[in-house]
């Protein structure tokens, strides 16, 4: 089972030479999908059809940190906030972060009081540590809880209220303050997506703000960050991007701008992650895992997600435990759960990752796939059910029903009632 320590190596990788390598990799040809008027069709757009693709400015490769402390300067940064954790700290990305920032001229506030999956109560702290600077651009340096902890202040900077009070699509009407983000780990995708998730320490359980506000301004994304992750942290927000680009591609939302980037995602992960636990300083891995979560992020901010978002949400804001180990878990059921009622998306996942012949039946593709997924959450140190997290058989209806109202069911591919989620959640025990 993976750790629960948040303790944070303080190795920065190796450089240099195996950067290059990065443009040997080969990938498939993409599989070949029907007629734009049926699902997963990337040869062209229906007529009449209107799509929006929401995405930040992005600087993406190894030593690019310093882009971040330019980018606040274009943004107007004079007192920014660096919102970051103790973890970051540690690691001496903060103290990086600063030097940069310091040379444009800058001094950041830093407030790092946060834990993972961030508090309600802990979002109020930040923004009174933001109104009483009087800070203007917020600067993020750390994971997805830390990014997500950066978007509630700014909320509450340009909103008031109590974060709580956005749970929803779009209930945050007022502009946010700049936004520039560094993202440390290859999983989570809240450097480049609409989303923001808190938890509800009165209900115990996540909730899903929602809103096109919410996309950074610009994402900064320097893979040196990913080698100081421990190997828990690794592999959850590896898996976390796997059910990302699986989500995005089988969602109800997807289409044709959403579809690669899922697609390139998914294979990203299942070829490099291992990589990445295996041989942590190993750069070439870590700059594919980067990418991976980029794309998957920008495939379901615009796909939004399904069922193993939302149910994830809920065992995640009852057991306060790591969102990409939950998904690790719950994504091979989901799979097959979506998949009794329409298997063929899942049949081009598959043969995508040369799985299985793209000839196969679609239904014995998709278990194919996530047996295959089902072993490599395994094989990163995932439980085999949600047991071994400490959920029991009496939380489940509570779970179920919650999950019904999450944001992420809307777009889940198939239909589903609290009994059937209910049903779905005894089978991941």
């Amino acid at each position: 089972m993976l750790s629960g320590s948040h303790s944070v190596s303080q190795s920065s990788g190796g450089r240099g030479g195996a950067v290059a390598n990065v443009e040997r990799v080969r990938y498939p040809a993409a599989v070949p999908l029907p007629h734009p008027e049926h699902p997963h069709d990337s040869g062209g757009f229906a007529p009449g059809r209107v799509l929006k693709f929401h995405a930040p400015e992005i600087v993406f490769g190894v030593d690019s940190m310093v882009e971040a402390a330019h980018a606040a300067l274009r943004l107007g940064a004079l007192r920014p906030m660096l919102v970051t954790d103790s973890g970051l700290i540690e690691a001496g990305w903060v103290d990086e972060m600063t030097k940069h920032l310091r040379e444009q001229g800058v001094e950041a506030r830093v407030w790092s009081d946060l834990t993972p999956n961030p508090k309600d109560h802990e979002i109020a702290a930040g923004y009174e540590a933001y109104r009483s600077n009087r800070c203007d651009v917020l600067v993020a340096v750390g994971g997805g809880s830390v990014i997500d902890a950066a978007k509630g202040v700014a909320i509450l900077a340009a909103n008031g209220g109590n974060i709580l009070d956005y749970e929803g699509v779009d209930k945050a009407l007022m502009p946010i303050p700049p936004l520039v983000v560094v993202p440390s780990t290859s999983g989570t995708g809240a450097d480049v997506s609409q989303f923001c998730i808190v938890t509800d320490t009165t209900r115990n359980t996540k909730i899903t703000i929602l809103g096109r506000s919410l996309v950074p301004d610009i994402t900064v994304i320097d893979p040196r960050l990913l080698t100081t992750m421990p190997e828990w942290l690794n592999a959850a927000t590896g898996l976390d991007a796997l059910t990302h680009g699986i989500e995005a591609f089988v969602s109800l939302g997807h289409n044709q701008l959403t579809d690669h980037h899922a697609l390139r995602a998914v294979q990203m992960v299942t070829d490099n992650l291992v990589a990445t636990i295996d041989r942590p300083a190993d750069m070439s891995a870590r700059i594919l895992m980067a990418q991976a979560a980029l794309e998957a992020g920008l495939a379901f901010t615009n796909a939004i997600l399904g069922a193993a978002h939302a149910m994830s949400h809920q065992v995640g804001g009852l057991l306060d435990l790591p969102h990409g180990v939950i998904n690790g878990v719950l994504l091979p059921h989901v799979i097959r759960f979506n998949a009794e009622d329409d298997p063929e998306p899942f049949r081009a996942i598959a043969a995508y990752l040369g799985i299985v012949d793209p000839r196969a039946p679609a239904a014995e593709a998709a278990l194919a796939l996530a047996d295959r997924i089902e072993q490599l959450a395994v094989r990163v140190g995932v439980p085999r059910g949600l047991a071994q997290l400490g959920v029991n058989e009496t939380d489940l209806p509570r779970l179920a029903a919650a999950a019904l109202q999450d944001a992420c069911m809307t777009t889940n591919p198939r239909q589903a009632d609290a009994v059937q989620i209910q049903a779905l959640f005894r089978t991941a025990m």
